[in-house]
């Protein structure tokens, strides 16, 4: 028996070993897990207090002619 017949032995038996995990634990990130529950406000003067100072901004890149 050659390596490489081994190689390839070896490959498949760690291909299938792969799929299998991947199925057993499902799709990775969000998709396919349910959507987590909305948090409830339980301070509703907290909403009528005066409004939050507007998030900062980053640099502004602006186009630079060509000379």
């Amino acid at each position: 028996m050659s390596s490489e017949s081994v190689g390839g032995i070896c490959g498949a038996i760690v291909a299938a070993i792969v799929l299998a995990v991947a199925v057993v634990f499902g799709p990775i990130g969000q998709f396919g897990k349910p959507p987590k529950p909305a948090k409830a406000e339980s301070a509703p003067a907290a909403a009528s207090a005066a409004p939050a100072a507007p998030a900062p901004r980053g640099p502004v890149i602006r186009e630079v002619p060509n000379q």
